[in-house]
């Protein structure tokens, strides 16, 4: 029978005090109250595929709005990847249910669109 190390009180204990072989904490670490409640608290679970698909969109939204400053020298170049940015960003946001970005976004739809159009025009 072989001793582990348990990783929150650090005692050495036997393989039969852990739930499996995989376990680095002791059971009896794991049934103090406030630490079933933290766990309570977080809770793992698999993203479904629009959470996916939404997540990997506002990765490449956030790239272009992290470029755009850097591009409004090039004759607006800058503005149309703002636009860009914020339509592909606001799929995340909206499925996290952060309506502040949402918000956010949509304003700098509408400004920088007021921006390309003023650009075009005059």
């Amino acid at each position: 029978m072989e001793n582990r190390r348990c990783n929150v009180c650090g005692k050495e204990k036997k393989d039969s005090k852990y739930k499996n072989q995989n376990k680095r904490t002791c059971v009896k670490c794991e049934t103090i109250w406030w630490r079933q409640i933290l766990r309570k608290l977080v809770q793992e679970r698999r993203l479904t595929p629009i959470e996916r698909l939404s997540n990997r969109l506002g990765y490449m939204g956030s790239s272009f709005l992290m470029i755009s400053p850097y591009l409004l020298p090039f004759d607006g170049l800058g503005a149309y990847t703002y636009l860009i940015g914020a339509i592909l960003s606001t799929p995340q946001v909206w499925v996290s249910k952060h309506w502040n970005i949402v918000v956010l976004n949509v304003n700098l739809l509408v400004g920088y669109g007021i921006y390309i159009y003023k650009m075009t025009t005059g």
